[in-house]
């Protein structure tokens, strides 16, 4: 059981135990016994004292509390706990068990933090599986109080916040979860300090400095997490993470490919901050040697399919067809074959503009032909809808 939660009531209770207690001592059995003393220089006077036999009838709350629901409203019942005190620990209780499940159990979409478009799927489950652990958390109070249990506020669960949730994170005790909230406020705070300053000096910020505050966060949270919670809370929230999601939408990469990723880049990035951040000419010569040997790691990771997509994903134009696909709420395969629409058209259109036996005419013919064959590829692989819903969006972008 969570102690915490008996707080306010354990007064109540210690304070009744006390009044048992003195309540017993009233009634047990008292024993006299003469004692002598010398009063007034050695005259022999004897003088009674009477000593009090307490039966021991104090008990603590290992004695009460019981992994069974059922045994521990016994026990406080029997104790002479009132009702509504009952009925306010067990509901308290029950309700602890279902927010620690409720965090472990069901899988939200922020727990796919490989994605940067949560699936929809996991979003509809989510709300299912909360209906079902509701039921379940109402049918067991229910069974225990009985039906008329539900007369507080403080019945009700918290509003579930799908934040250090899922099989990791979710397993934390509170009080990690919650040194991990007040590292973070420590963190925005002086990061929002810092860019203050700078605005207020008219300089923009030096990424040296934005480097610095955040592996003082990190630092802090190796002290509070254990290494596999620590990369899961990474996977989710550090700027990496971020970062990779951007870079690798579109591809199709799974979690643990992702993770790949990020532990080869997250291992050479460390070195170069800490050996190889100086703007000599070793350090530029050293950084190059690095983002080769990154290369290879991402390659080594993910093989040489997925490392060609990775590559191709740096590519503007694979930024613009990302765009496009999230636009219309298209699926992630389609952004390479944006991709590959836009790398063909854009090298075309080169090939025109330095095609000398052109005259001005017949190139502005064939960049316009050009054009319009891209649009009628752009609609077959978009579909009729998707690729009106873009053209609306595109001409709504440039009235503005």
């Amino acid at each position: 059981m969570h102690r915490r939660v008996l707080l306010p009531v354990s007064i109540g209770m210690n304070i009744l135990l006390v009044l048992l207690l003195i309540r017993s001592s009233n009634l047990a059995p008292t024993t006299s016994q003469p004692s002598s003393s010398f009063i007034d220089g050695g005259s022999l006077t004897p003088v009674y004292r009477t000593n009090t036999v307490v039966r021991r009838t104090s008990f603590t709350w290992d004695e009460i509390e019981s992994g069974d629901f059922k045994d521990y409203i016994a026990n406080l019942r029997r104790i002479g706990c009132p009702e509504e005190t009952v009925r306010d620990i067990i509901v308290a209780e029950v309700n602890a068990m279902f927010e620690r499940r409720r965090g472990e159990e069901i899988i939200t979409p922020e727990q796919q933090w490989w994605r940067i478009v949560p699936d929809p799927a996991i979003a509809e489950a989510e709300a299912e599986q909360l209906d079902a652990l509701e039921g379940e958390r109402r049918s067991m109070l229910t069974e225990l109080l009985g039906p008329n249990w539900d007369t507080s506020k403080a019945s009700q669960l918290a509003d579930f916040n799908a934040y250090l949730d899922g099989p990791i994170l979710g397993k934390l005790p509170s009080e990690t979860k919650e040194a991990i909230r007040q590292a973070e406020a420590r963190a925005t705070e002086a990061r929002a300090a810092y860019l203050a300053r700078r605005s207020a000096e008219g300089k923009e910020p030096e990424p040296a400095e934005l480097d610095r505050l955040q592996r003082e966060t990190l630092q802090e949270l190796t002290k509070i997490l254990k290494p596999e919670p620590l990369e899961e809370y990474r996977l989710r929230y550090s700027d990496l993470a971020r970062s990779l999601r951007n870079e690798t939408f579109g591809l199709g990469l799974g979690p643990e490919d992702f993770r790949k990723i990020f532990r080869a880049r997250d291992a050479l990035d460390e070195e170069v901050r800490q050996h190889y951040a100086g703007a000599d000419a070793r350090s530029a010569q050293a950084r190059q040697e690095l983002d080769r040997k990154r290369d290879d790691a991402i390659k080594e990771a993910v093989g040489e399919d997925r490392y060609r997509l990775y590559r191709i994903s740096q590519d503007p134009l694979f930024r613009q067809a990302q765009a496009v696909a999230e636009e219309v709420g298209a699926q992630p395969e389609i952004v390479l074959r944006l991709y590959e629409l836009n790398h063909a058209a854009d090298q075309e259109r080169l090939r025109l503009r330095s095609d000398a036996r052109l005259t001005t005419d017949q190139r502005t013919a064939a960049v316009e032909r050009m054009a319009l064959e891209r649009e009628n590829a752009l609609r077959r692989i978009l579909g009729d809808d998707a690729y009106e819903l873009h053209h609306s969006a595109d001409h709504t972008a440039v009235a503005r």
